[in-house]
């Protein structure tokens, strides 16, 4: 038998999360704390405070991606160091990002030939505004040259997301917002003439409302500016915000005409992370030609011993995002993304038929045609409860769902909608259903939360 000498060396202090100095008070919130603490510690007692966010899985508000491969957090993770903006030192960055840029181009059917251009940004929102200034300026360089006034640009839209609000404060624009029809989910064509103008920069058209995810009709809003034209002598170009739907219909409508098919179209804008199924961080915009963005908004960077031209609201941000939305395009390709996209709407279909069963709803948008999405509102306008109420008990599973007023002039109508993302499967949802059930029954007892005893052990 082996003989074992005892020794008594340094003993190992004692280490756990829960019996280390940091964890016995709470945790600094509005000043740096004095001392260091032990790193496996903060990570654990951060971990644990995070548990207070609801689950990403659940939220069936975002449009953004919350489901990720394992391959892309392993290059997520080795490009955590690399500044995209950084073109000499990161050159393979730089080309991976410009062929995102061909792709898009090539997806969205950019004039063969032609000298499209277009950049990555952190979102569809710096995409929107980017596509605003060039809309701006040159409506802008137009004006000077046949010497007419340029304080009163303004720029007509349907229903659109905030980021257009926000673009024409910042950027000193008037923002026509037309109102909604009856029984209309966003902009209708007619309704242009009585918006546009000789100060009109420019139309967006959305290709995934918000509100409601259906699509706005471009070639129909494209038609209505050509007769414009040809009446008045007004040439409007359209910005197609294709935040959501940018990612959708080349791959389950790809005979719809929204892109550069249609020569109006002077740009277009999508979100890498919503239904590109990048991760959050990224988003694209493209002109279909050179000459529609300004020379005066570009500016030069040292690249490779050259200049490379840059067009961005921000400088220095992460370029692992661009990466992982090139992994999703290699891995997915065409038929990838198209099996992906139909499965969601498929799911968001299956969801609208069975909301259409329960009774107390009416259907805004079935998840045919356009988002993979559902939107709903109450067939009768006062069942005993509100659509806030259901939003509240769905809160007690875990869902989040959103509940909001549609904009005007059908702001008296309220409306809930569900999204469906990559990741959410099709027993999700059905679970999702059963709640909804469980829920309505509840509130149509006139009760809320039901009091009954928590434990019985």
């Amino acid at each position: 038998m082996a003989l074992h000498k005892v020794t008594r060396g340094e003993v190992s202090p004692f280490h756990d999360v829960y019996a280390s100095p940091l964890s016995e008070r709470t945790l600094p919130k509005y000043h740096l704390p004095d001392n260091q603490s032990d790193p496996r510690v903060v990570y654990d007692l951060i971990s644990a405070e995070l548990l207070l966010d609801g689950n990403a899985s659940q939220n069936l508000a975002t449009f953004c991606t919350t489901w990720s491969d394992e391959e892309v957090h392993h290059l997520m993770n080795a490009c955590l160091d690399k500044n995209i903006i950084d073109k000499d030192e990161y050159p393979q960055t730089a080309e991976i990002e410009s062929r995102c840029v061909h792709i898009l181009a090539d997806l969205w059917h950019s004039p063969s030939g032609g000298t499209t251009m277009g950049c990555s940004t952190t979102g569809s929102s710096e995409a929107a505004m980017l596509g605003g200034l060039a809309l701006k300026w040159r409506w802008r360089q137009r004006r000077q040259a046949d010497g007419k006034p340029t304080d009163r640009p303004n720029l007509v839209c349907g229903p659109v997301q905030v980021c257009w609000e926000k673009f024409a404060r910042y950027f000193d624009v008037e923002l026509r917002q037309i109102p909604l029809e009856q029984d209309a989910t966003g902009m209708r064509p007619h309704q242009l003439r009585d918006y546009v103008d000789e100060n009109t920069i420019g139309v967006v058209a959305i290709l995934g409302v918000t509100y409601t995810c259906d699509f706005e009709p471009v070639a129909d809003i494209a038609e209505e500016l050509d007769a414009i034209h040809a009446e008045t002598g007004l040439d409007i170009p359209i910005h197609v915000d294709a935040a959501s739907g940018g990612f959708i219909a080349p791959f389950t409508q790809p005979d719809l005409l929204w892109d550069f098919r249609i020569e109006r179209v002077a740009s277009i804008n999508t979100s890498g992370h919503k239904y590109g199924l990048a991760p959050l961080g990224v988003g694209w915009v493209v002109w279909r030609s050179a000459d529609l963005l300004p020379k005066d908004l570009i500016f030069y960077v040292d690249y490779l011993g050259g200049e490379m031209p840059t067009f961005a609201l921000n400088f220095s941000r992460p370029g692992g995002e661009i990466i992982a939305q090139y992994y999703m395009m290699l891995r997915l390709g065409h038929e990838g993304y198209r099996k992906v996209q139909q499965a969601c709407l498929d799911t968001a279909q299956f969801l609208a038929g069975q909301i259409a069963k329960m009774g107390p709803f009416k259907l805004l948008y079935d998840g045919k045609g356009a988002l993979p999405g559902v939107s709903y509102t109450l067939a009768d306008p006062d069942p005993g409860f509100t659509l806030y109420d259901l939003t509240e008990q769905l809160r007690t599973r875990g869902w989040q769902v959103p509940s909001y007023p549609l904009p005007a002039d059908r702001q008296d109508t309220v409306i809930q909608r569900v999204l469906v993302r990559h990741g959410i499967g099709r027993d999700e949802i059905s679970l999702l259903a059963e709640d909804i059930r469980r829920c309505l029954d509840r509130l149509g007892r006139g009760g809320g939360a039901e009091h009954r005893p928590g434990f019985h052990h």
